[in-house]
This record gives C-alpha cells, structure tokens and sequence, in this order.
C-alpha cells in the first residue's frame, strides 16, 4: 500500500478531466489518499470524492463523482442547447466554434461590462443549489482523507484553507467564485471570525500545497493540471490573449510552490540542512497538455456533456498512462522533473 496526496487544480468544467483521473486511481486498490488540497473544481472534485469514501469506499467515492458531473452537465445556465452539441462532435472544434459564436461573444462581452452585482435580486450562483446537496457531514469528517479548499480573501489578496467544520456550502462557492461571473462569497474567516468576502481561489493558489507539507502526511504528491504550462502558439485573439493571461495567472501560485519545493530538495540532497529537518517531497504530475491546448476559456464557462464526457474519458486515460510508466515509482522516487521545469 503506497500514501499519496493529491493536489487538484481548478479549471471550471475542464475539472471533468481530473473527475476521470481521479476514477482511475481510485481503481487502484494499493493507491491510499490521505489528503486532497483543491481549488474551485478541484475543491467540488475534493469533497464530492471524501463524502463518497466516507460512504462506501472507494466505490462511494467514484459514484459520488459520477453524480457530480452529472449534475454540472445538467446546469441550464451552463450548457449549450443539444442540437449544437450534436453537429459538433470534436472537443476543439465545439470549444472554437463556442467561443466565436455570436452568442457566447456577447456574453463575454456584456460580463466584462457589466458588474454581477448589476442582477439585484434576480441573481444567483448556479452551483449552490448542486454543492447545498454535498453531505458535508462526511466532508468535514475528522476520517478519511483530509480536505483543504483553497480561497482568496478579497480585502487583502491573501490565501485562505478551509478544512474541517469551515468546509461549508459557501466555502466552496468561495474557492470556485470568478469575480467577473459571481458575486463575491462572504463566508466566516477561519482565522479571524470575521465575515469576509472571498473569490476564486486560483489566484493566491491552483492548488495551495503548502497545506500537504505536514509531517504526518505522505511525501507523494500528485498534481491533476488542467491549466497548461505551455502554448507553443503566441494568442492573437482578444479571446485568446485573456484565455492565456488566466493561464498564466492561475499556474503562477503553483509555479511559485513547485520552485520552493525544488529549492528545499537541492538543500536536502546537498546536505546543507540537518536530516529531516526539511520535508522532502516526491512530486508527480498527471495531465494532457495537448487536448488543453485544443480548449480554450469556452468550455470552462459554458459545460457541454459531450465535452465533458471527454475530458473525463482523457483523464482515465492519462492517469492510466502515469500508472503503467510510473507506478512502481510512487512511494520510492519523484517523477516530476522539476529542475528541467525550472532550469
């Protein structure tokens, strides 16, 4: 039986890809998670898949994931009518032609003007009335794996963990809430008592890794990227050129942590601080750069049960590739070349 923690980024409906990293490593009955550290999708994918083990198990876990997305496929205010979906069968044709439809182009443009708070009383956050049905009595269980879900607090700009009894219906709208799209989240600062007002967290971090640091936790950490580091191709587009500022932005926290870790297993391996006095960890990473760089910002925003099913379908795909080269490695040695990463 080899532990690991698992580090899940957000990506709005792109989280369908780690939904089917995440059920395949759950087939895997020698893979144990201790702990999950997720962001906006990542924090939806976290609890969905704690409430489900604490149920039944690993099969809980994977049903309560199926469950999820299901659910997010359904969300009228996310999706496209059926017929389009239909006609447009590949995931980077349907994401290009989404996002040069006139529709989705007036979209974006009237919530670049207009400020979600313009709604008054007619607004709501679409993915309340899904996470209100999480059982957050296994969510915020002291067993099974520990949950973090990372949040930014608005008035400071700083990062914030919620885990245990702070892991609420609002927690996770606050960790998943784009401030151009939603209203700020006001939830209870964990640290101060305070109601605050919080937005995705991404921007302070996509995920947050320093929470898996601990002592008591696995050294194995494996990163579900859906933000891709690279684009061979300079964006053009004004679509195009935001799609990879976001980019950007929302890998730059995790960038920032993988340097940080990279620099603590230089001082560990040259012996320049005391044994055990640093915790080194063994990072892996599971990810399909190639289909994300075929997606574009549409088919976060807009969830096509095609798309979807795809992404899912990718993610099985690809934590099945990370198995079958580096298995055996968990436990026992760092896949992640993060000196080349940062070289």
């Amino acid at each position: 039986m080899v532990e690991i923690n698992l580090a899940l980024q957000g990506g709005g409906a792109h989280g369908a890809f780690t939904w089917g990293v995440l059920d395949r490593l759950l087939e895997e009955d020698e893979i144990e998670i201790a702990a999950i550290s997720g962001t906006s999708a990542g924090a939806l994918n976290g609890a969905a898949l704690k409430a489900g083990w604490l149920q039944d198990g690993r099969d809980g876990a994977r049903h309560n994931l199926d469950w999820l997305w299901g659910e997010v496929a359904r969300l009228d205010d996310l999706s496209v009518p059926r017929w389009m979906q239909a006609w447009m069968p590949d995931p980077g044709f349907l994401s290009q032609a989404i996002e040069l439809s006139p529709a989705y182009i007036w979209g974006d443009a009237f919530n670049r003007m207009m400020s979600p708070y313009a709604w008054g009383p007619f607004y709501r956050n679409p993915l309340e009335k899904i996470v209100d049905q999480f059982d957050f009595g296994r969510v915020c269980a002291d067993t099974g794996p520990e949950l973090f879900i990372c949040a930014t607090q608005v008035r400071n700009g700083k990062v914030r963990i919620f885990q245990g009894d702070a892991i609420t219906t609002q927690a996770i709208l606050a960790s998943a809430c784009l401030p151009t799209l939603f209203q700020a989240v006001e939830v209870e600062d964990p640290e101060t008592g305070a109601m605050e007002a919080f937005w995705d967290g991404g921007y302070t971090g996509n995920p947050a890794l320093f929470p898996l640091y601990a002592r008591h936790l696995p050294n194995d950490l494996i990163i579900v990227n859906i933000n891709p580091l690279e684009r061979d191709l300079v964006p053009v587009l004004p679509s195009e050129i935001q799609n990879r500022i976001n980019e950007i932005s929302f890998n730059s926290s995790l960038l920032r942590e993988l340097r940080a870790i990279e620099f603590v297993q230089r001082l560990v391996a040259s012996e320049a601080v005391p044994e055990g006095a640093m915790k080194k960890l063994r990072v892996h990473m599971i990810a399909d750069d190639d289909l994300m760089n075929d997606l574009s910002v549409a088919t976060k925003t807009v969830a096509v049960p095609s798309i979807i099913n795809r992404l899912r379908e990718a993610g099985r795909r690809a934590a099945g590739d990370f198995l079958s080269r580096h298995g055996d490695d968990l436990g026992k040695r760092q896949t992640a070349d993060l000196v080349e990463m940062f070289g």
